[in-house]
């Protein structure tokens, strides 16, 4: 048996009904081997998205695991840790940073607390998985890869999707050459939401709207598609509640005439809509769910009148993610969605929300 082998099983000893001294002995051993071998997450909130973004991921992988949890709520916390088998649940936020064991922290929390809470983790030397949205804007962007950065610690916005083969070889087609001359490119994520005023997407002073929500993510694909950033960028909105776009629709141009429209959508009756369509004088590329492809995906390129279809594997994006994070922390490995390109792309989407006449998220 190898070490990881050895240190989940003796995990699970921990958490089975043995012996007390059993136990205790295990306990000993497990903290040894955690400290020595594995990333240890403290996770900020109970959000809805952490089981698919982190706890099922860590559960594969034998370098990672999520040591302790706090919420606003201690119930909520206490009802994920159960069952999640999170070892500790505390009582604030803060404990979760300082606590000794968690190298790591990961941030699910609403847009408005993500500079708050990962300066606080920075500051505590760990390092740090911030969702996406990763700032209310780009000076609070700037602020917080500064300091990952002169603290030498690994800073990721979790663009998971980024991470997957599907995207990868979206990348490599569109770096082939083999589209030619490209001209232009589509990109959108629509899905109908019925939620409440209440809702922290529904509320400007919580980071809500939603190119912060799901529209960024036809932005992060087209900025990663193309390797730059837009030159020029026009927009326009439709909004809900005050400052709070509903759907929004971006045109960028790019170095060498390429032009992009981003949409992201989630008015009542948006069309359930994940993909992007990339178009060359000589060919074109569409992708189907470059989301979430392990929920199904289809890669289509056009050639010369000739159409050809692809597939991935199914291996959820998350658990890619997961692994470039470890790579980062444990080898240096360079990140596709580090601090500095969570800049660039908070700077594109306020220069979005400029363009359709609103303001960046976070200005008082």
């Amino acid at each position: 048996m190898d070490l990881y082998s050895g240190l989940r099983s003796c995990e699970l000893h921990v958490r089975s009904p043995v012996d007390p001294h059993d136990r205790l002995r295990c306990i000993d051993v497990w903290d040894y081997l955690a400290d020595t071998l594995m990333i240890q997450f403290g996770v900020l909130g109970a959000a809805k998205i952490t089981p698919r973004a982190l706890i099922y991921p860590c559960v594969d992988e034998p370098g990672a695991v999520i040591r302790a949890i706090a919420a606003r709520d201690r119930s909520r916390a206490e009802n994920m840790a159960e069952w999640a088998q999170i070892r500790e649940v505390l009582d604030d936020y803060q404990a979760v940073v300082e606590h000794r064991k968690c190298n790591a922290v990961y941030i699910p929390l609403p847009i408005s607390h993500h500079r708050e809470w990962t300066l606080k983790a920075l500051e505590a030397g760990k390092h740090v998985l911030c969702e996406k949205s990763f700032a209310s804007n780009a000076r609070e962007a700037e602020e917080m890869a500064t300091l990952a950065r002169r603290k030498g610690l690994v800073l990721m916005e979790a663009f998971h999707c980024r991470y997957h083969p599907v995207f990868r070889r979206a990348r490599e087609i569109v770096d082939s050459g083999v589209l030619g001359t490209l001209r232009e490119i589509d990109a959108a994520f629509c899905i109908p939401v019925r939620i409440g005023a209440h809702d922290i997407r529904m509320r400007y002073e919580t980071g809500g709207g939603v190119t912060m929500d799901i529209g960024c993510y036809p932005i992060s694909w087209v900025r990663h598609l193309l390797d730059q950033e837009p030159v020029d960028v026009t927009a326009e909105a439709q909004i809900g509640p005050p400052d709070v776009d509903l759907k929004l629709t971006a045109r960028m141009t790019f170095s060498g005439g390429v032009v992009a429209t981003t949409t992201g959508d989630m008015t009542g009756d948006a069309p359930m809509t994940m993909a992007l369509e990339v178009r060359g004088d000589a060919g074109t590329l569409k992708v189907q769910n470059p989301l979430v492809p392990q929920s199904g995906h289809l890669i289509e390129l056009t050639v010369e009148g000739e159409t050809t279809t692809e597939t991935r594997d199914r291996r959820p994006t998350y658990g890619y993610q997961l692994d470039a994070f470890i790579q980062a922390v444990e080898q240096g490995a360079p990140l596709h969605t580090d601090a500095m390109d969570a800049v660039e792309q908070m700077r594109t989407i306020d220069r979005c929300y400029a363009a359709a006449g609103m303001r960046p998220r976070g200005e008082r």
